[in-house]
């Protein structure tokens, strides 16, 4: 017979957890495995959250299994180390994204491509190699294998830097893959949330000519005046998107509703390239004749492995990037998660677990 979630592990834990498809939160105690000798335990001050961890706690993608702890951008504070860890010590600030662990071994692993591993462990929401299941960054400490722990820089604030380990890496990743880091040239990006916020930035520390794309003229202030695009184009506007017809090098689509994709085509130049992040949970249409006629691409790209995400982290701080985030205690996820799925935040929800989760228990 299977243990309970708060006695298979040797260390007790708290946090906060779906337990059914209404996604609503409540605390749950449950347990972390011992420090095993590569391991890092952490304990988590901030935790941003994702859209996908509303996805997951409504079972939206036909996979959660509950109790579901979610949270995968998570800093915190090393408490204990293994004997074979030489990375990190106890104070260090360190950060969690969406993996906890990999094979190591397969050719994805060999390149520092962990997140494309077939048999990679999401941080929550998946099957440790011992059989029990990972739980998130909505809890009060976390034991990681350290190849998977993050160097947070000392210049970025915790709370900031939270979200940039899954928002962060998502928008840098396919940049350098996909070569949009050329001066100069002219990137648009499609829609102005967690992803598409930190986009702008990473833009122009790239030194690229930054267009945010959205369909209404609601953020156009923001995204200008605080954000610094260069402009804003309104796709529900036939004129504006029609004189913006075919001036942009490359796109970045961070939407993940069900939207068309050729009006963003049209804005391609020959050889462009558009990048979809946003995972929408019906297929969408994808048009040809402006492919072959016009010689485009359209990509996707997921997180990235450990090694980039360590780069994008270092770039973030040399740049003075973090994420703009809302605060929040932990007891007010389910408000926070009733605001996101309305698009309600600017631009990301970050959970003090440190000085909320305590008070929780009592």
């Amino acid at each position: 017979m299977a243990k309970s979630p708060e006695v298979e592990h040797p260390h007790k834990a708290f946090g906060w957890a779906a337990k059914d498809s209404s996604g609503v939160l409540s605390p749950f105690h449950f347990s972390r495995r011992d420090n095993g000798v590569e391991d890092v335990t952490i304990k988590i001050l901030y935790c941003g959250v994702c859209h996908s961890d509303l996805h997951a706690a409504k079972n939206e993608w036909g996979f959660s299994r509950y109790p579901l702890v979610p949270g995968h951008e998570i800093v915190g504070i090393v408490t204990k180390i293994g004997s074979n860890v030489k990375k990190f010590k106890v104070d260090d600030q360190v950060g969690v994204g969406v993996l906890v662990n990999s094979c190591k071994s397969c050719e994805y692993c060999d390149q520092d491509l962990e997140n494309y591993c077939p048999k990679m462990i999401f941080t929550y929401n998946a099957q440790n190699h011992d059989g029990t299941k990972t739980y998130g960054g909505y809890s009060d400490t976390i034991v990681v294998d350290q190849h998977f722990v993050l160097r947070i820089p000392d210049s970025m604030p915790a709370d900031g830097a939270a979200p940039l380990l899954c928002a962060g890496i998502t928008v840098y990743s396919p940049m350098k893959y996909y070569g949009m880091t050329e001066p100069g040239k002219h990137l648009g990006i499609v829609g102005l949330g967690g992803l598409g916020h930190v986009a702008v930035k990473i833009g122009k520390a790239f030194g690229l000519k930054v267009t945010v794309i959205s369909s209404s003229s609601r953020k156009e202030s923001e995204a200008l005046d605080r954000l610094g695009a260069d402009s804003f184009l309104v796709s529900s506007d036939p004129e504006k998107m029609k004189a913006a017809f075919g001036t942009m090098d490359y796109i970045i689509d961070t939407v993940s509703a069900v939207h068309a994709l050729a009006p963003l085509l049209s804005l391609l130049k020959t050889n462009g390239k558009l990048v979809t992040l946003g995972l929408p949970e019906k297929p969408l249409e994808l048009p040809i004749f402006p492919l072959v006629l016009g010689r485009k691409l359209v990509g996707g790209s997921d997180i990235g492995g450990v090694k980039e995400t360590q780069e994008m982290l270092d770039f973030c701080a040399k740049h003075n990037i973090t994420s703009d985030v809302e605060v929040i205690r932990m007891d007010q996820i389910n408000t926070a998660m009733d605001r996101l799925a309305k698009s309600d935040v600017r631009y990301r929800f970050v959970i003090d677990v440190a000085n909320s989760l305590s008070q929780s228990q009592l």
